[in-house]
């Protein structure tokens, strides 16, 4: 990387170190009313923002996703030279994009399970020489040659290209189609199946359900460094239990058998092979118990070894495996045990030298270490009381290791680096407060970083190692010109606080009060909440504009984030092992009890709402006894945890047959007698197949048979995150606003 280096050092930096753009209010101008429609159009009322932020290997260049201002529904490929200059566009997804072209159900539910929101370029890649950028585009294959600045279709077929990459030093593109791992010569030629035989139930190179939806694990194929090789995996699905789910559309329905392991039942049965491009293949040794998660699959630097994670039925035991590719033949050289759980984690670097970096809670918060080659813990390279959100990128010319961290506050993300060959104290790269997202490059240290906060929307520029601004990217500065400037003197930045939970831990909360706030008067308050094991929704970040139409309306929202939220300690994430619902309940009550105590709160004027887990902390809430909701809104919730699937609910729960008491406990249905009359606006997509339809149904017959009305709002076609389209968003907002003024303030 030393033309990276060369380039950055021969850069004057005009800004400070770390400064960013203040946002400042329109003198005298108290700011326009944003309205729902303008929330939903284009171009994006929270401005111009970078997705999927790359440096190209020279350190010259910088690439990223940006949806367009004419739709914010397409997403185009722009580039920036690091030396300055204006971005320009690289590829154009509108352009690309056949507009009549039908996704095949294998892409709609891989995008679906990546939470893929738009059309056209949706992803891309640089092959490591920097010479070649992949770009997917609807099912089709393009490829941009940097130097002729040209983009040229490499694949033209009735089916979908799925999962490509480009190989590492640019030969070859490979795609799953038809369910088998194919190959084609960047340079032009022949097409290789390197599988046949492949089906939907028996498939080559794709990650199966789980791994898509509840693993974070997006492939089913990996590249040897060298090109000589592929690690490919083969997904029998055959064992795994029919789901017969209704997909109710504008136009018509259908039923959809899918596959869908749900807790206690049998998953996708996966094996792991080593497919060389002129040899035959080579099966790995995954162990004699053939019930495991293939969690992450890893080539060494110089392409000797494979690593693979294997992670036990009941998330215990997490292994790694050393695999000798020639052979097939793998040892365990590190494993973590947990009497809870064991995360999956992307923290695994293999260094040059053959030692290699990861993350692990042994310490009670996660943190980083350094293994020898063989498994051997050489040092712990990060400590505290404070957790590693993750490995960001590794410097190998310095010996250091650049990671995200929630050090000072659970809602506050910074960046760091510290040196893994020496003891020390981690050094900042970015400045406290707000939340910040960075792509490093490989070599070099350089790092194209994201910062945002609830005054400041996504604004993303290159930093040199040290931290200092090098050039915008896209500084997305709220001023005169930027779509959200009329209305930022209404733009309300909220209060932060901490509550205590029945054990002693600290709850943080956050509180947005409305436009014109009187603290002589009471208001009535929307708790939005999640509760689920994830991240921070107290989060210091940019908050969704969609928020503002409440706020308008007259409500102050506050969140708090519960026991089981994720990066915090483990006895904070671990505290609702084998009980989801309880203690989630009980710190969200506490909330609600805290918020009675303040004088401009209206105690009796209080409603709740959440999607998907939040969905089912909502309809917890307005069950529990003596419940302080008056009226909620629940979208896409679990009400059965044996319905949902095996990966996800076993972490947390264990199988049905080893926990009935918690599954008991936790299920919805036995509690609607506590429901208040009118008080729920039950929502659903009549397409999703994450959380399924019956979910909701279960709660409708139930209440129906009790005679007790509730309202209901169901979305043909739409899934559990994907196909929201702006239209239905806004709708799905004011059916929300619609339902509370009516319950909340008799409107």
């Amino acid at each position: 990387m030393k033309r990276l280096a060369a380039a950055l050092a021969a850069l004057v930096v005009a800004a400070p170190v770390h400064a960013q753009t203040q946002v400042q209010t329109p003198a005298g101008n108290p700011g326009e009313q944003l309205s729902p429609r303008r929330i939903f159009e284009s171009p994006d009322i929270s401005g111009p923002r970078a997705r999927g932020v790359k440096l190209s290997p020279d350190g010259l260049s910088v690439t990223y996703i940006k949806t367009r201002d004419d739709d914010l529904t397409v997403s185009d490929l722009w580039i920036a030279d690091v030396a300055g200059g204006e971005p320009r566009l690289l590829l154009d997804g509108k352009q690309l994009a056949p507009p009549e072209r039908e996704l095949s159900e294998a892409e709609k539910a891989r995008r679906e399970r990546a939470g893929v929101a738009t059309r056209g370029v949706v992803d891309y890649a640089w092959d490591r020489r920097g010479r070649l950028i992949l770009a997917p585009v609807e099912g089709d294959v393009w490829v941009y040659d940097v130097a002729a600045r040209q983009a040229r279709q490499l694949t033209r077929t009735p089916g979908d290209e799925i999962d490509a990459k480009i190989s590492p030093r640019g030969t070859y593109v490979s795609y799953v189609r038809d369910d088998n791992l194919h190959v084609t010569p960047t340079a032009g030629g022949g097409e290789r199946a390197l599988t046949t035989g492949g089906t939907e139930l028996r498939s080559w190179g794709t990650a199966e359900f789980i791994a898509q939806e509840e693993m974070d694990r997006h492939t089913g194929y990996w590249w040897s460094p060298d090109e000589r090789a592929v690690a490919v995996a083969f997904v029998d699905q055959t064992g795994v239990d029919v789901v017969e789910r209704p997909e109710v559309n504008a136009t018509g329905a259908r039923v959809v058998p899918q596959r869908y392991p749900r807790a206690g039942r049998p998953n996708a049965a996966v094996d792991l092979y080593v497919q060389p491009l002129d040899s035959p293949r080579v099966k790995v040794d995954l162990g004699a118990d053939t019930d495991i998660y293939l969690g992450r699959v890893a080539w060494a630097k110089d392409g000797g070894a494979l690593y693979v994670q294997r992670q036990s039925r009941d998330q215990r035991r997490l292994d790694l495996l050393a695999v000798d590719p020639a052979t097939g033949r793998s040892r365990v050289i590190l494993t973590e045990t947990s009497p809870h759980w064991v995360g999956l984690t992307d923290d695994f670097r293999p260094l040059a030298d053959g030692s290699f970096l990861w993350s692990s809670e042994r310490s009670g918060h996660r943190h980083i270490y350094l293994h020898g080659r063989d498994g051997r813990l050489i040092r712990q390279v990060t400590r505290g009381d404070w957790p590693v959100h993750e490995i960001e990128g590794v410097d190998e010319a310095t010996k250091s290791v650049v990671f995200s961290a929630f050090r000072e506050t659970p809602g506050e993300r910074r960046v760091w680096r510290a040196s893994y060959a020496r003891a020390g104290e981690p050094t900042p790269l970015t400045p406290a407060g707000g939340w910040w997202t960075v792509t490093v490059a490989d070599r070099g240290g350089a790092f194209a970083g994201t910062y945002e906060d609830p005054r400041t929307p996504p604004q993303t520029a290159l930093y040199r190692a040290d931290g200092t601004r090098v050039r915008w990217i896209e500084e997305n500065a709220l001023k005169p010109g930027h779509p959200y400037w009329p209305y930022t003197g209404r733009l309300r930045t909220p209060e932060f606080g901490v509550v205590k939970a029945a054990d002693g831990s600290d709850l943080w909360w956050s509180m947005r009060t409305p436009p014109g706030f009187d603290p002589a008067r009471k208001y009535p308050v929307i708790v939005q909440v999640y509760g689920g094991p994830s991240g921070p929704r107290v989060a210091s970040n940019w908050h969704t504009p969609e928020d503002q139409i409440l706020l308008d309306a007259g409500y102050i929202l506050f969140r708090l984030d519960n026991r089981g939220v994720g990066h915090r300690s483990v006895a904070f994430k671990t505290a609702i092992d084998r009980r989801l619902g309880q203690f989630e309940v009980d710190d969200q009550l506490a909330g609600a009890a805290y918020l009675k105590t303040l004088p401009y709160v209206d105690a009796e004027r209080i409603g709740v709402t959440g999607w998907s887990y939040g969905g089912y902390m909502t309809l917890l809430l307005l069950t529990a006894p003596d419940s302080p909701f008056k009226a909620g809104v629940s979208g896409a919730p679990v009400t059965d945890w044996t319905l949902y699937d095996t990966h996800y609910t076993e972490r947390f729960m264990g199988k049905p047959s080893e926990n009935p008491q918690g599954y008991a406990a936790s299920e919805v249905v036995a509690r609607l007698d506590r429901l208040k009359p009118g008080a729920l606006l039950l929502i659903h997509g009549m397409a999703d197949d994450n959380v399924t339809f019956d979910h909701s149904t279960r709660v409708m017959f139930a209440l129906q048979a009790d005679g007790k009305p509730f309202e209901t709002m169901v979305y043909p076609g739409l899934r559990h995150r994907g196909g929201w389209t702006p239209a239905n968003r806004m709708h799905r907002a004011m059916a929300a606003l619609d339902f509370f003024d009516r319950k909340l303030k008799g409107d």
